[in-house]
């Protein structure tokens, strides 16, 4: 695969968020301000495509982007004041989407989905709805009327036109050689099935891949041997009972709604959040015979999944805790916008009881872009050292919350990125805490940030 040096512009925005407490008007009807950052200073800043996923070695940092055709970036932060992209892998087509990545040593791992899967999926019904349309209008329908009635984007309905006349089978993950970051080196391409891999983890022996297979409704866990990473083995699968239709099992669930978003290894477990069914926790002490043992589901009542589940590494207060970040989607007025979970684990005879301590939210007026754009957690940075989490909170920005006392969380800082490349609001994305204790927040349409805490 060729790469090939950017030309994005390395240098940070002289704007009020970059140097103190700026303020913003608040929209609408409020006098009022709201400061932009409390605690936290940008460092640097990097006009890129949206991400989905920033993730750091050493000194680069790496981000998987959102849309084609922008692939992987590689980012050289020894500077963080300075970033610079050493390079970018582009995609060949806008069939895919390349927007997780993850890195162990020179071993980089990329996801492959399906770009504009979601309206690829509600456009299932395209056909019929067509000529429901046509008998209701006595005429053919518009684009833009199809679309509507789709719930999807006019834009969106003509990329689905093209999945359906030539059906997506590159799903899988890409297996590159980092070790001279200006030019990765691909040295396996793995395919799966259906829309492919979503987020994923990896260490030096094992790739932890959320991903559709055939025979299965909805992403499942596979597990593969990286010890040769030209060459990924599976090892093993694990599904909800009611996910594996061609051996007979029945959903007792409507559509795609559990399914498995990622698992996070920690230990000999594996810690995974399977979106409208909860909580899971695996045991692959024996990785060919993962085991269920711990289980926790909130749903419903609380209406947004669970994106990401993740077990301390060190008591806090006395206890084992994890913490559990929800993921903002469509949101209905009146209910709760997707927050941060504290739980409290009982582990007895090998198995978890989980015990909600607390849950911590953002109120809409602590963003003068909530009404803007799409507001509500998504995700914490995934190797805590202390007690303060970074939650990326999309149109909310970075929030800094301390959980040092379980059942009280207390939001100690906060910094709110201006919008960039013409959009709205902010919206980010994902979160890296890196070797110095700065954080990489990564926007899903537009700008990667490194910010200061306090302490650093």
């Amino acid at each position: 695969m060729a790469t090939k040096k950017s030309t994005t512009s390395t240098k940070s925005r002289k704007t009020a968020a970059t140097i103190g407490k700026p303020t913003v008007t608040l929209p609408r009807k409020s006098s009022g301000t709201i400061p932009l950052s409390k605690g936290l200073r940008r460092l640097g800043h990097l006009d890129l495509p949206g991400g989905g996923q920033v993730y750091v070695e050493g000194d680069y940092a790496y981000v998987g982007h959102m849309k084609p055709p922008h692939g992987t970036s590689i980012i050289d932060i020894s500077n963080p004041r300075k970033p610079k992209v050493v390079c970018t892998i582009p995609l060949e087509d806008a069939r895919s989407h390349t927007h997780k990545v993850r890195v162990v040593g020179d071993i980089m791992i990329t996801n492959v989905e399906q770009n504009e899967r979601h309206a690829t999926r509600a456009a299932a019904r395209l056909h019929e709805v067509e000529a429901r349309l046509a008998a209701d209008l006595g005429r053919k329908p518009k684009e833009a009327e199809i679309a509507r009635e789709l719930h999807i984007k006019p834009g969106q309905l003509a990329m689905a036109r093209q999945f359906f006349a030539r059906p997506y089978a590159e799903g899988g993950f890409k297996v590159w050689d980092v070790s001279n970051k200006a030019e990765p080196r691909l040295l396996n391409y793995t395919t799966t099935h259906g829309f492919g891999t979503h987020r994923f983890d990896m260490d030096a022996n094992y790739a932890y891949i959320s991903t559709e297979m055939e025979g299965y409704i909805g992403n499942i866990l596979v597990n593969y041997d990286l010890k040769d990473p030209a060459n990924p083995s599976e090892v093993s699968r694990w599904w909800m009972p009611g996910q594996h239709i061609a051996g007979g099992e029945k959903p007792t669930w409507k559509g795609y709604k559990n399914r498995l978003h990622h698992a996070l290894r920690k230990g000999d477990e594996l810690w995974a959040a399977v979106w409208n069914a909860g909580i899971r926790v695996l045991d692959i002490k024996d990785i060919a015979n993962p085991k269920v043992i711990g289980a926790y589901d909130y749903h419903p009542p609380f209406p947004e999944p669970t994106h990401t589940i993740l077990k301390m590494p060190f008591k806090i207060a006395g206890r084992d805790i994890a913490v559990a970040a929800d993921e903002e989607h469509d949101h209905t007025y009146g209910s709760l916008h997707a927050g941060l979970w504290v739980f409290d684990l009982d582990k007895r005879d090998g198995n978890y009881d989980f015990k909600a301590l607390s849950m911590f939210h953002v109120p809409e007026k602590a963003s003068p872009f909530s009404d803007l754009g799409r507001f509500g957690m998504h995700q914490f940075q995934e190797y805590p050292t202390d007690t303060r989490l970074f939650c990326a909170w999309f149109s909310g920005g970075l929030r800094m919350i301390d959980i040092k006392n379980p059942e009280a969380p207390e939001e100690t800082g906060w910094f709110i990125p201006e919008p960039c490349g013409g959009e709205k609001s902010p919206q980010t994305n994902d979160v890296f805490v890196e070797k110095r204790g700065l954080v990489l927040t990564i926007d899903r349409n537009c700008g990667l940030d490194i910010i200061e805490p306090p302490g650093v």
